[in-house]
């Protein structure tokens, strides 16, 4: 078989950033695979699930409300080695064409205070996993560290 693309990334040397992971062209749309990094593999620890579970409600409820994206979401969920999280959108973008977008989402994450949405057992599988409290915390970290300033070198993968 052969090796998948996010397999070839040098994850030695991989650092927090945005990065277009893959473009996939369904028909004549282009679905362009983020890959929103904000550990660095394999260096530090990796986010626990709560935490990781309480960003993906509160980043797909912010995705799918925004006013300008909302109707180019596919998918935004985490990476199974809980070191960030994949986003797929409708067109053909590159890294610093999210930016704005990522910061107003994690500054929303960082922000957010009270009920998670869909934090229930009547509209979640597992609705009792979910930290707050770290959620904002690894939303700051990542906005003061990554994507404040975020530069060229944290756009474009490793070689």
């Amino acid at each position: 078989m052969e090796k998948i693309a996010s397999f070839t990334i040098n994850h030695m040397k991989l650092q927090p950033g945005i990065y277009v992971s893959r473009k996939d062209h369904v028909g004549a749309e282009v679905i362009t695979t983020f890959d929103l990094r904000m550990t660095s593999p394999n260096e530090e620890p990796v986010m626990n699930t709560a935490e990781v579970h309480t960003i993906e409600h509160l980043a797909a409820t912010f995705l799918r409300n925004d006013a300008e994206y909302k109707d180019r979401v596919i998918y935004f969920g985490p990476m199974g080695c809980r070191t960030g999280f994949y986003l797929l959108l409708a067109g053909d973008y590159e890294s610093k064409d999210i930016v704005n977008l990522m910061v107003r989402m994690f500054e929303f994450i960082r922000d957010y205070q009270g009920e998670v949405p869909g934090a229930s057992a009547k509209d979640c599988g597992n609705y009792l996993d979910m930290n707050l409290g770290m959620a904002n915390y690894l939303a700051k970290k990542y906005l003061d560290q990554v994507l404040y300033g975020i530069g060229e070198e944290r756009m474009v993968y490793p070689q």
